[in-house]
């Protein structure tokens, strides 16, 4: 008996046993939540209650995608939808802070016929009663909430609708869907929307439709279920495919420039395969939501300004009624202030800025193929990058306004080109401009026609308020405090704004090194300077070089590229020079590579970068030999030179011809020897060197000379440059350019290379990332580098004579000109000195009177 309990306990444990062990196997899988739980929702909301009750998004995705395509679509757009949202995928699936559905028996096979239709089923078993439309989409569509919901609440929910891209197949599927010739389907891809009424009418027919599929695709499927039991098509209007848009690139799909028509018109976008670009889309969807806030805050500020009017409230006075403000509060620096209305209700008019004296006159710039303005160092001038996309911006926004109502008028405008047009800023106000446009009309309703026509139009577009938003940490601050401290700027904002109008006359005070960065800031900076005779600058040169880098025990070296003429008796004074300094600082501080044949700026730089003097952790400063310099020139480059990130381009400041400028930079006292040339042999070339002394401490309080009167900053010259060896000679830059013999050209040449490489670099990261293909991302940043450019007034160009070569290319020609033209002094003086002499002036009279007669 004893032996038979305990068969039978041990019997019954093995089974108890395998019962708790079947439970906990699938225990993870057991559906905990109720699905409005999932979706969070309460059983009181309804349509007729609730805002977030619109529509019903459901998402079909898979295990293979949840942490990936399905998480990028939740914490983008997934989130913003007038509604609730859900993830639908195979039985046993799960999502950390996703709102899955598991579908029972259903798998993740190709193509999904029956998790499409299985999850309509669910939609109708659960939320019939709580949505007016169901949207079902794929995990690769990005849909925009806010058109969206604009665009549902205009469409009768109550009435049977089927929404969507209407598709017939391919050429390829012509015949073989078995669809008859009245019938369609919309296609799944850029997403299928249905009224409430259209479920109703087919989910309980889905197992029916189920049984009788008569192709693979789904969409097809699901299209020929609705026609049979709803009665009604897909949507035939040509409109629903720029609505609902479908790009045929397959996985590269939008992941070029996103600055297209059908980007900014369409409600949902098809296909985005990969997350990266999900959430690259969904920034730029931010930007285009924040541009209509803007644009709308505008014209609530013109409303109220035309109602104050309307109302004859004075301007002055801040109360609508007693007790009532107009605003919430006036101070600016409050967090309720809401922008300066005096300036944002303006409406538009290209009078609004109406300028004191002649002096505060806006000039207008002339566009055409080129620029031409009056008020540029550069008259004429190719259409700047910016300048270009703004304009772009501004006659795609032009043209959708045009064609708003193209279809019911039966014509379309299409854009050819800007035949020529004006443009000026104002920094308070905004951006004028005044466009011709070529445009061509095309009549499609009633009797057909093509006629090109111009459109003259008068555009002004307003600034709004400076917004400033601080990330610390990589972790935001808190809203209000945000908001404060944006409004706590608005004095910087004025100084700003006074700046953009004044010019550069007080930029020196402006031109601040930014704050710190990772870079360690005792790096070695290694001076680069080419050179070919003129040793007596050389001289200047070599003393500033001592007294801010070796005296200060800076970590800098100099490198001299020198090019050897054996015929020049003074070259041996030079490297006597040199030793002495290495000598007297015990160090090697100073050195130099001997280069011979003709000289090339290019080369000569290529070659110091490439010697072993200069390390691959080395910040490497390319310099000319007219340029001094400050300590805060050290302090500048070591904080805004990046390794693998950022190269630095100083703008430098330039003399104008003393001889036109009575202030002079360049007049900070010397002593140097009675002759202006370098001694003879017989004269010590060490003694005329310790007489070169300056008074830096004159310089560098001299900083008012730093002005509009007495120089420049060239802002087209790129020669002085910071960079690190290691991004110089990455694989994508490859060291200095060495095709450009003579005068300039080499600096354009060199910042060419380095913004291709990063717009190529960019571009190939977008692909890669589209194409799937595993990027390497040390090795991506340390090849795509920033260009940060800013007016350095402690690097000055000291003015010398400059002569241009005509036997220099015709680009070098023609750029040595223009330098040497805009040496000569500013528009202002150059107008006084020449307008003064009477004897110019009688020339100019008798040119006038030869071209009337």
């Amino acid at each position: 008996m004893t032996q038979r309990l305990k068969l039978f306990y041990g019997l019954l444990g093995a089974v108890i046993g395998l019962c708790i062990g079947t439970f906990l196997k699938n225990f993870s899988t057991m559906e905990t939540l109720t699905p409005l739980e999932i979706i969070n929702l309460t059983a009181e909301e309804t349509p007729s209650n609730s805002q977030r009750t619109l529509v019903f998004v459901g998402v079909m995705t898979s295990k293979d995608f949840l942490e990936s395509r399905a998480k990028a679509v939740y914490n983008t757009w997934g989130k913003l939808v007038p509604g609730r949202i859900a993830f639908f995928s195979s039985e046993g699936s799960s999502g950390d802070d996703l709102p899955v559905v598991a579908l029972n028996g259903v798998d993740d096979r190709y193509p999904p016929q029956k998790k499409s239709f299985m999850m309509l089923h669910y939609m109708y078993e659960h939320f019939i009663d709580k949505f007016e439309w169901f949207l079902r989409a794929d995990d690769d569509v990005f849909i925009k909430p806010d058109k969206l919901e604009k665009f549902l609440r205009r469409v009768d929910s109550t009435k049977a609708q089927f929404i969507g891209q209407a598709g017939r197949g391919n050429n390829e599927e012509f015949g073989l869907l078995s669809l008859e010739f009245d019938e369609n389907f919309c296609m799944g891809g850029p997403g299928i929307i249905m009224s409430r009424q259209t479920l109703k009418r087919v989910a309980p027919h889905i197992p029916t439709c189920l049984k009788n599929l008569y192709s693979t695709h789904e969409d097809v499927e699901i299209g020929r279920c609705v026609q049979k039991f709803a009665g009604i098509p897909c949507t035939w209007n040509y409109e629903m495919q720029s609505i609902f848009h479908h790009n045929s690139s397959g996985n590269r799909a939008f992941s070029g420039n996103l600055k297209k028509k059908e980007v900014h018109s369409a409600i949902t976008l098809h296909p985005i395969k990969r997350s990266p670009l999900m959430h690259r889309m969904y920034a730029y969807y931010l930007g285009l939501t924040a541009q209509e806030l803007r644009q709308q805050s505008l014209y609530l500020h013109r409303d109220i300004a035309q109602m104050i009017s309307l109302l004859q409230i004075p301007k002055t006075h801040k109360m609508l009624a007693r007790g009532v403000p107009l605003f919430p509060d006036n101070d600016r620096d409050s967090f309720n202030f809401i922008d300066d209305h005096d300036i944002l209700g303006n409406f538009p008019n290209l009078n609004r800025y109406m300028p004191d004296d002649l002096s505060d006159l806006k000039e207008w710039d002339f566009l055409a193929k080129s620029i031409y303005s009056a008020s540029h160092l550069n008259p004429k001038r190719k259409m700047e990058s910016s300048l270009r996309e703004g304009l772009d911006d501004v006659i795609r926004e032009i043209m959708e306004n045009i064609n708003t109502y193209s279809r019911q008028r039966g014509r379309v405008i299409e854009y050819r080109e800007l035949l020529y047009g004006y443009s000026r800023v104002n920094s308070m106000h905004g951006h004028d401009l005044i466009l011709d446009l070529l445009l061509v009309y095309k009549k499609y309703r009633g009797k057909k026609m093509t006629v090109p026509v111009r459109k003259h139009l008068y555009v002004q577009r307003s600034f709004t308020e400076t917004r400033i938003r601080e990330i610390t940490n990589n972790d935001e601050l808190p809203n209000k405090g945000l908001v404060q401290s944006n409004l706590a700027f608005n004095r910087f904002t004025d100084k700003m704004k006074s700046l953009f109008n004044d010019g550069f006359n007080d930029f020196y005070t402006a031109g601040k090194p930014r704050e710190s960065n990772s870079n360690t800031f005792d790096d070695k900076i290694i001076f680069i300077l080419p050179l070919s005779g003129r040793y007596e600058i050389f001289l200047r040169f070599l003393k500033n070089f001592e007294d801010v880098a070796l005296r200060t025990n800076e970590n800098a070296e100099l490198l001299i590229s020198l090019f050897i003429n054996s015929t020049d008796h003074r070259i041996s004074s030079v490297f006597q020079i040199i030793d002495h300094l290495n000598k007297k600082y015990q160090r090697h501080a100073v050195r130099t590579i001997k280069l011979y044949g003709e000289f090339s700026r290019g080369v000569a730089i290529d070659k110091a970068i490439q010697s072993s003097h200069i390390k691959d952790e080395d910040i490497i400063f390319l310099i000319d030999v007219d340029i001094l310099f400050q300590t805060l020139t050290l302090k500048r480059i070591r904080q805004n030179t990046i390794r693998n990130q950022q190269i630095y381009l100083p703008i430098v400041f330039s003399e104008y011809n003393p001889e036109l400028v009575n202030s002079h930079v360049g007049n900070i006292p010397y002593t140097t020897s009675s002759s202006s040339s370098l001694p003879s042999e017989s004269r010590s070339f060490l003694s005329d060197y310790n007489k070169m002394s300056m008074n830096y401490e004159y310089y560098v309080n001299s900083s008012t000379l730093i002005n509009n009167e007495s120089g420049y900053f060239r802002e087209f010259g790129y020669g002085i440059a910071s960079i690190y060896k290691c991004d110089i000679m990455n694989s994508k830059i490859n060291g200095f350019v060495t095709d450009i013999k003579g005068w300039g050209l080499e600096d354009v040449k060199f910042l060419e290379k380095i913004l291709t490489a990063s717009h190529q670099l960019q571009n190939q990261l977008l692909l890669s990332i589209a194409d799937g293909v595993e990027i390497n991302q040390n090795a991506s940043s340390s090849n795509n580098l920033d260009v940060f450019r800013s007016p350095d007034p402690s690097l000055v160009h000291i003015y010398h004579p400059i002569v241009c070569d005509k036997n220099l290319e015709k680009n070098q020609y023609k750029m040595c000109l223009g330098t040497k033209s805009n040496t000569l002094g500013n528009f202002r003086l150059l107008k006084e000195k020449y307008f003064l002499k009477r004897d110019f002036m009688q020339l100019v009279n008798k040119v006038k009177e030869v071209v009337v007669n």
